[in-house]
Parts: structure tokens; C-alpha cells; sequence
């Protein structure tokens, strides 16, 4: 009887143990995504968005007790991914063509952190705060959501994610708010080489795939920008830019439609599969 009892107590004790120090799964890819609006995303919901697929996870950027969400744990990736927005962005196709077109044994997930009408500035640990005490009130309060600090949140929920699978890119939509600015490839260069530092990356095995604005086929307001877009693999040379042509915006010419997303994503995913070395089967 007592042999059963320790026996009884030695597993009650250590299996807990043995699973809170268990190895992340190599099988488990998770991608970073950051930006701001069209990251957040605002593409009206339909039924074929909220069809959960248990191989497509998102990690909580917040509580969010009325989806019984807790901050840091991962949950079938349905829209919106985010506590900040009400509807899908181009994560939510990227995430399903993935898990479509990848080994039935692999899973994804996201990590996922958008403010609306920011610079690039906004994520880089050195200009920040600046940028922030000259920015619209809004865009404060915006990111004050994110402790005042919204690259510092993106980076503990990326280590909270680390604990659980193999971070293998990042995806990046911004550059509507630095359209003109041809400095713009360095600055994505900055936050890149310090996620990389902060995160213990190896540069080669992470690529960023960053997505052009609304396109000048479309009318963009802002499509200069992918003018300088187009030059940023030469400042960071593991990066792709993934065009943005011929997909359907809003009448604001800023923002794409819900199907404009849902191309969007699947030419990110597109580009993703083909690094890891896997087609597009549909």
C-alpha cells in the first residue's frame, strides 16, 4: 500500500513538472505579425471566415472575458485575431492557406499586434517615445492599450509563444503613415535586427515578408510608398515584399476589402511555403 502511494505521489508531482519544462514543437511554426491598420485588418466577417481549423492557432494579445480569451494562451485562430479589431486582416487567410498546403502534421500559429495610423517609429526602441510625444492623442491612446510600449508587448507575447513552438517568420503591413519616406527600408532594418537580438534569432532562419500598400492599379492614396517598398531586400537582404497589385481596397483607397485581405494572405502564404519548400496546391 505505501509503495502504491508514493508511486501515486511521485506521478502527481512530476508529470506536471515534466510538461511545464517540455521542448517547444518543432511541428508548431509560428509567424509574427505586426503593423498598423491593414494589419489590424477590418474586413467584414463571413461564415467561410469562422470556420475554426484546429491546425490554425492565435495567441490572446488581451483578456477577453466575452470569448473567454486569457492574455498569452493559444486558441483556434477565428476572427477578429485581435482584441482591437472587429474583423479579419490578411493573417486570417495567411494562417489557413498555410495549414492547407503544409504536412497534415504541422500546425501554425500567429502572433498578432497592429496600431492603426503609426509610423514605423512607433516600433523602434530608440525613437519611440518621441514619436509617440508628438503623435495624434488617439494614436497614444492607442498604444497605450500596449503599456505605452507596443514593441515591448510584441516581444513577451513572441517569448510566451517561443515556449511553444518555432518562430519562422514575421509578416509585416505598415507604411501608409511613411509614404514618402525613403528611409524607411532602414527603419524596418532597425526593429528587424532588434527583434532578432531581443528574440535570440539566427537572421537566416527568419525572413520577413512585408506587404505592399493599396496599389496605384487600385488607385492608392498612398501607393508611392511601394516605390521605396520595393527597395527594402537591399537594406535587409532576408526579406521579401510581397506585391499588393490588382487587390480591391475601400473607398478610402487605404484599406483593402475582406477579399482583398483574404488574396493578400494567400500571396504571403504563397511566398512562405515556397521558403520552407512547399508549393501552393490550390
Amino acid at each position: 500500500m505505501k509503495m502504491k502511494l508514493m508511486v501515486f505521489l511521485l506521478t502527481v508531482l512530476l508529470i506536471p513538472a515534466a510538461q511545464a519544462w517540455a521542448d517547444p514543437d518543432p511541428n508548431f511554426h509560428i509567424y509574427l505579425c505586426f503593423g498598423q491598420s491593414n494589419m489590424e485588418g477590418g474586413g467584414r466577417i463571413e461564415e467561410q471566415d469562422r470556420v475554426a481549423d484546429p491546425r490554425f492557432r492565435v495567441l490572446a494579445d488581451f483578456d477577453v472575458p466575452s470569448r473567454n480569451w486569457t492574455k498569452g494562451q493559444w486558441y483556434d485562430a477565428v476572427p477578429p485575431l485581435t482584441r482591437r479589431t472587429r474583423g479579419i486582416s490578411l493573417v486570417d487567410s495567411f494562417g489557413r492557406t498555410m495549414v492547407a498546403n503544409l504536412p497534415a502534421n504541422i500546425r501554425v500559429g500567429v502572433v498578432k499586434v497592429g496600431v492603426a495610423g503609426t509610423k514605423i517609429e512607433l516600433w523602434d526602441q530608440d525613437s519611440f517615445r518621441g514619436y509617440l510625444a508628438t503623435a495624434d492623442a488617439w494614436k497614444g491612446k492607442i498604444a497605450n492599450e500596449y503599456n505605452n510600449n507596443p514593441y515591448a508587448y510584441f516581444v513577451e507575447l513572441a517569448k510566451i509563444a517561443q515556449q511553444s513552438g518555432v518562430i519562422k517568420g514575421i509578416l509585416l503591413h505598415q507604411g501608409e503613415s511613411n509614404a514618402e519616406d525613403k528611409d524607411w527600408p532602414q527603419k524596418v532594418k532597425r526593429v528587424y535586427d532588434n527583434l532578432m537580438k531581443d528574440l535570440n534569432f539566427k537572421p537566416a532562419d527568419v525572413p520577413l515578408l512585408a506587404g505592399e500598400v493599396v496599389n496605384a492599379d487600385q488607385g492608392g492614396e498612398k501607393a508611392s510608398a511601394n516605390e521605396i517598398m520595393k527597395k527594402l531586400p537591399e537594406t535587409l537582404p532576408n526579406s521579401h515584399v510581397i506585391s499588393s497589385a490588382g487587390l480591391p481596397c475601400n473607398t478610402d483607397h487605404l484599406h483593402f476589402t475582406a477579399e482583398g485581405y483574404r488574396q493578400f494572405g494567400k500571396r504571403y502564404a504563397e511566398k512562405m511555403l515556397a521558403l520552407l519548400g512547399y508549393k501552393l496546391k490550390n
